[in-house]
């Protein structure tokens, strides 16, 4: 039911606080479905997702099998897509992520899950789509549908231009999807150009659809998904026209105008934190700073209201500008002889994200540890461990030194590598050598910074050690061993990575288990500090306290992640499809964010960078 805030919402919206709270509610909903057919006396027929995102519904649907006995029995299901051409046992397929993440681990019927054929004869594609159609109708049609959204708005794989009467077809892929997959197959030239892909119509025919986004990466195609205009660029936008569909959202999903603007659509409580906000987007809106914001500005943009709570146009003016210049910390006002422990997910994050912040809190002389959490063994091109083996049977040669292991060792490495196929998942011995290559320049920049070897802690996580994109859940083995340094530690203060962006999740996953391990950890609970910049950075009107760097600490910043060559010039996931090099990137932002406080009529700075304590 619309309301005066949701009167933008052309879909039906639900934001939920977290990843764990939309996949537990989906699940409940789909094992309601699969009641509610029963009972009717027909079998439930259910659409299904792959990718990231519903992967927390089916550990749920799995969990609620195997603890409260969901039964799958006479369930029968239909997969959106399939990449083409794709055998069903490559590790890309989605049959077998299908097998691997649901179907495996529940009392379906095999005969009753189906999924596109990525490897029929090119030829027969249009039998087989169109067999696929009348597959659904004899099912008696979809009861629920699982999507979900592409930063195209494609729905399956409904690209940019597909139409509202389209079915089951292979289809051209988009570049942009193209690119977000790279990263599952090691590389853009290795994605597949084609799919096959349940048509829009076919998915509007389902009773009933839920559409699930999360992160950040998400958030401006869900708006246009949700308020915007019905296109043909934008399948998703064809959703509207559906009687029975809800998104699904979680918070770092959500930018709809009810969120990000509220007092566009309707009354609004003031907290400060709201304050400070508007008042922030007004003198953007404006393009005039904080101090210079008039009357008539307010009442034209629907923040009468404010001014009236606060009398004058002034006095909300100074109030959020006294509160903005509070926040700035330099030198002087940072920690000093404390216990501080950096949780960096990956070699590089810590130098990237809080470069500066580390630099002037190790001239503090703050007890720092730095926690690297995973290896970022996959983020190594396979022609720099050909490098270091190189290296290895020259220093070995030319110094007499390990004639009987080092050319045994560097030889079963090439040997590897010479045979491997794209996509294949590293041997032990190479994701070895990765391993050790991101550590030898996560310490480099450490050194860079004012840090050592002596600061670093390398905890290779469990949950990581796939050898591919996709990771296992977060285990109690991986809480155990965050736990267990927390706890040797005992930090006062503990930086964690708030970054929801992450195109693999490595950030998502490893807050998850810093999360975790704080909740069962003995002794004090330290202070959080959240930090970005891989992806993003914190908005000044969000952020807690923003740190200023000159000129020459924003350089040794860059400096510092110079000493992660592996991951220059082009780094495997480099993310929100910037083809920029990292270092690039933090300097533009770091800029951007010093820029936006002096048009905002503050202190002028010349780089900056933005942390919220939790």
């Amino acid at each position: 039911m619309l309301t005066s805030s949701t009167r933008l919402e052309k879909i039906p919206t639900v934001v939920l606080e977290s990843h764990e709270a939309l996949s537990r509610t989906i699940a409940r909903r789909i094992a309601d479905v699969i009641a509610e057919r029963r009972a009717a006396g027909a079998r439930p027929v259910l659409g299904l997702a792959t990718g990231s995102t519903p992967i927390g519904v089916y550990r749920e649907l799995i969990r609620m099998h195997r603890d409260d006995g969901l039964s799958f029995r006479g369930v029968i299901t239909f997969n959106l897509d399939e990449y083409y051409p794709m055998s069903p046992e490559s590790i890309h397929s989605y049959r077998r992520f299908m097998q691997e993440n649901l179907f495996d681990h529940i009392d379906i019927d095999p005969d009753d899950t189906h999924v596109p054929d990525g490897q029929t004869p090119r030829d027969e594609v249009d039998t087989m789509t169109a067999d696929y159609e009348a597959a659904i109708r004899t099912a008696g049609g979809i009861d629920f549908q699982l999507l979900g959204i592409g930063k195209t708005g494609h729905i399956g794989f409904n690209e940019p231009g597909s139409g509202s009467e389209s079915r089951t077809r292979l289809v051209q892929l988009d570049v942009i999807t193209r690119r977000d997959a790279a990263a599952d197959f090691f590389g853009e030239e290795h994605v597949p150009t084609e799919a096959v892909t349940m048509g829009v119509a076919t998915i509007l025919e389902a009773k009933e659809i839920a559409i699930l986004a999360t992160g950040e990466h998400k958030s401006a195609i869900v708006r246009r998904a949700v308020e915007g205009a019905v296109e043909l660029e934008v399948a998703a936008t064809f959703l509207q026209r559906h009687p029975n569909t809800t998104f699904y959202l979680d918070t770092a999903a959500a930018d709809l105008t009810r969120i990000a603007t509220p007092w566009l659509v309707d009354e609004v409580s003031w907290t400060p934190e709201l304050t400070v906000r508007a008042v922030v987007w007004l003198s953007l809106k404006t393009g005039k700073a904080v101090l210079k914001l008039t009357q008539g500005d307010y009442a034209e943009h629907q923040l009468s209201s404010l001014v009236a709570r606060h009398g004058s146009p002034g006095a909300v003016n100074g109030l959020v500008f006294n509160a903005l210049g509070s926040r700035i910390r330099g030198k002087s006002k940072l920690p000093d002889g404390r216990r501080i422990l950096c949780f960096s997910p990956h070699p590089d994050d810590d130098v990237i994200s809080m470069g500066g912040i580390l630099h002037k809190l190790a001239e503090n002389k703050n007890m720092i540890t730095v926690a690297y959490m995973t290896s970022g063994n996959i983020a190594v091109f396979d022609h720099d461990v050909r490098r270091y083996v190189d290296f290895l049977e020259r220093l070995a040669r030319d110094r007499n030194i390990g004639k009987a292991d080092v050319p045994a060792f560097t030889a079963m490495v090439r040997e590897f590598l010479r045979s491997k196929e794209p996509g294949t998942v590293d041997s032990a011995a190479i994701q070895d050598v990765k391993r050790i290559i991101r550590e030898g320049e996560a310490v480099s920049g450490l050194e860079t910074i004012g840090l050592g070897r002596d600061n670093a802690r390398f905890l290779n996580l469990p949950f990581y050690q796939t050898g591919k994109v996709r990771k296992d859940p977060i285990g109690s083995a991986d809480v155990t061993i965050v736990r267990a340094l927390l706890e040797e530690v005992q930090p006062e203060i503990v930086f964690v990575a708030g970054d929801l962006s992450d195109p693999h999740g490595t950030h998502r996953m490893c807050k998850e288990a810093i999360d975790r391990a704080i909740v069962e950890m003995k002794g004090t609970r330290p202070e959080i500090w959240l930090y970005r910049g891989a992806w993003q950075e914190w908005p000044v009107a969000d952020a807690t306290w923003l740190v200023p760097m000159s000129q020459e600490e924003l350089k040794l910043k860059i400096q510092a992640i110079f000493k992660h060559q592996s991951q220059k010039d082009s780094a495997p996931f480099p993310g929100a499809h910037d083809e920029r090099e990292f270092w690039q990137r933090v300097e533009a932002r770091n800029k951007e964010t010093a820029e936006m406080l002096n048009r905002l009529g503050l202190a002028e700075y010349y780089a900056m960078e933005a942390y919220v304590v939790n």
